[in-house]
């Protein structure tokens, strides 16, 4: 493809989104690529990526458009990522490869407009062409890029930090691996990698963790395909190791989606004992089959969705039973938008003020699963200390008689893990360590 011809892909891509906000960003992008299997591999990468950076600017191209009075539009937006962001050099040679790009050929966007020849002179006599998208006069949570809804609870939460928290979420996130030490151990792991031409680094803080040094496709390796490893950001792998499973225990990972958690779970415990994963969602449940059985841990896995009446029977006469029990509860994901950067600015699912009893039910529920000093460990993928502190007080507040914190190790935070792109280089998560007193 043309260069002209990547933009107007990169437009066509940012029309889908925005007729249809309901539909994740990486699904839209797949979609689109999908139905046009000419497209080559650079050229893919280079439409996604330029959406991915585009919507790391959401804001701050709304302020640009909102500055010289712009419609808000996919073709406005490109046209204003290009002025002060991509494309860089003299102030007439970005005009005229701008111009270029948008020469009304085949495959290429329409001409320019007068008004759209505005803006370039506009930008161009505010000598701000080129010469990237902050700008002095933007409010703090505008360069930051933190939407309205949430910018209260973040500077309540990081105080004199948020500014320089809230730009590490904006940086890309790396490629983290978990090693599946039930099959291999990671120095192995790592030399299998580099065979494959996959340079990584060991990780921080997870035992387990591998860092890729650079982009590399995973699945082609042979670590990947033997189940040897796994895509998993580091911070999500600590989550798993402070549940600290060992063999022959009964666990429960009580939302356990896919099974990213599952899988590092059944690794720990070297695959004796039994884990029981559940969710309310049966396609995401069944996803982690085929994940389980490449990674050999199947045989003490069970699935058991909550959709199934029998099921919710199920879990009734369960209390006392597990010696783990492991709440990845649904939360807002305000950890992961480096990311999902689209998820800053889009609704998916429940709103916070929805997800907080959810939370509280889930709690609730499964804590009465656990057996006299086993762990309910709970945990988030969000920054908002509604959904993580407050939690975990209000329901200390009731069950306090019941259940005493454990601290984790004060690297990770006190006395809760709080992991943050800008402290640790992972995404953010959150989790608690909670022990049911023993009987008396």
């Amino acid at each position: 493809m043309k260069p002209a011809a990547r933009i107007q892909a990169t437009i066509d891509v940012l029309t889908r989104i925005k007729e249809n906000d309901r539909v994740p960003m990486d699904s839209a992008i797949g979609d689109y690529m999908r139905q046009r299997r000419y497209i080559g591999s650079k050229d893919r990468a280079n439409i996604a990526e330029r959406c991915y950076n585009m919507a790391r600017a959401h804001a701050r191209l709304g302020w640009w458009l909102e500055k010289f009075e712009a419609e808000d539009t996919p073709r406005n937006r490109i046209l204003f990522w290009l002025l002060v962001a991509e494309v860089t050099g003299e102030p007439g040679r970005i005009e005229k490869y701008i111009t270029d790009l948008f020469d009304g050929t085949k495959y290429a966007p329409e001409e320019l407009t007068g008004q759209e020849l505005h803006y370039i002179k506009l930008v161009r006599e505010g000598k701000m062409i080129g010469g990237g998208i902050d700008h002095a006069d933007m409010p703090d949570a505008v360069r930051a890029e933190v939407p309205p809804k949430y910018e209260a609870q973040l500077r309540s939460y990081f105080g004199k930090d948020f500014e320089i928290e809230m730009a590490a979420m904006l940086k890309t996130a790396t490629l983290d691996l978990r090693v599946n030490t039930f099959l291999i151990d990671r120095e192995k792991a790592q030399a299998s990698l580099k065979k494959d031409d996959v340079e990584t680094n060991e990780g921080t803080y997870a035992d387990t963790a591998l860092r890729c040094v650079e982009k590399s496709y995973i699945s082609r390796t042979k670590a990947f395909t033997k189940g040897w490893v796994e895509i998993q950001d580091e911070g999500s792998q600590l989550i798993a190791q402070l549940c600290d499973a060992q063999p022959k225990m009964q666990v429960l990972d009580y939302c356990a989606g896919a099974g990213g958690k599952t899988l590092a779970l059944g690794a720990a415990m070297k695959c004796k004992g039994r884990i029981v994963a559940m969710d309310n969602d049966s396609r995401r449940l069944q996803k982690g089959r085929d994940r389980y059985k490449k990674a050999r841990i199947a045989d003490i896995i069970e699935v058991r969705s909550l959709e199934d009446e029998k099921n919710r029977k199920w879990v009734k006469r369960q209390k006392g039973k597990f010696d783990i029990v492991l709440t990845d509860v649904p939360c807002t994901g305000t950890g992961t938008w480096r990311r999902n950067p689209d998820m800053r600015w889009r609704q998916f699912g429940p709103t916070l003020e929805e997800l907080i009893p959810i939370q509280a039910e889930i709690m609730e529920k499964a804590s009465a699963l656990v057996k006299p000093g086993g762990k309910f460990v709970y945990a988030t993928c969000s920054l908002l200390a509604e959904e993580n502190e407050h939690q975990i007080e209000k329901f200390l507040k009731n069950h306090g008689d019941e259940f005493e914190v454990q601290p984790v190790p004060e690297q990770f935070g006190k006395p809760y893990l709080r992991m943050t792109p800008h402290r640790h280089q992972t995404d953010g998560f959150f989790t608690a360590v909670l022990i049911r007193k023993e009987l008396t």
